[in-house]
């Protein structure tokens, strides 16, 4: 098996944590950050949770990274409450940029990723919720632009969504474990993170190559994944 996305999505597990820790450590303010979740989010109840449900699915429905994301709800509300807000904000950044393509960006998505559209077209068209749930399990691949192709797309929104909330709960819960980490400065927490984040990644490129059935979502992609069936 090809380790290249493993590696790559490793690379990006250990940026985001090395990045917490900078926050952490040396007090940068820049936005949706850890001094933003202690100051706003934090201990703020109903109103923090949704102020962080919304601001979390607005800048990944612009191609932020969703980890990141995660990585922060599981600073602000631990684990298990971090893992099911951290789906909300980008289950909701997902239906912002899905929409905004079906909607008002149809011409504009086109243009920029025509190839990538038929390419989602074809791979998601007989089994929309499967196949949608295997491309979240991986640990690689543009969750935006994924988001604008399927919704130029003739998939069906209800499993598109229902799709990517139940492939998306593996990372958020893994970068979510790693932000709890971070928060009580456990080794431990960071350490199953990171061996959740290989597992999950072995397990998402092994279930995407055995029941995709002789469909690919784009060469690039199947280079990295090691290829072929």
């Amino acid at each position: 098996m090809n380790l290249g996305p493993l590696i790559k999505g490793f690379m990006v597990l250990v940026s985001l944590v090395a990045i917490g820790f900078l926050i952490k450590f040396l007090q940068i303010d820049a936005g949706f950050n850890e001094a933003w979740i202690d100051s706003d989010i934090r201990n703020s109840g109903v109103q923090g949770e949704l102020l962080f449900v919304l601001l979390g699915g607005a800048i990944t429905a612009i191609g932020l990274p969703r980890q990141g994301v995660s990585f922060l709800a599981g600073y602000a509300f631990g684990f298990v409450e971090g893992t099911l807000l951290g789906v909300a904000a980008t289950l909701l950044g997902c239906l912002i940029s899905f929409y905004f393509a079906r909607w008002l960006g149809r011409d504009f998505v086109k243009s920029r990723y025509e190839r990538r559209i038929k390419r989602v077209d074809t791979f998601l068209h007989d089994n929309p919720f499967t196949m949608t749930l295997l491309l979240r399990f991986l640990p690689i691949g543009s969750n935006l632009v994924t988001n604008l192709a399927a919704g130029v797309s003739s998939v069906s929104a209800f499993a598109f969504v229902t799709g990517s909330a139940f492939g998306y709960i593996p990372q958020t819960a893994i970068f979510a474990l790693l932000g709890t980490g971070v928060s009580v400065d456990d080794k431990l927490m960071l350490a199953l993170g990171v061996v959740g984040f290989v597992i999950s990644g072995v397990l998402g490129v092994y279930l995407y190559r055995k029941y995709r059935h002789g469909k690919t979502i784009g060469e690039q992609m199947e280079r990295q994944i090691g290829g072929g069936d």
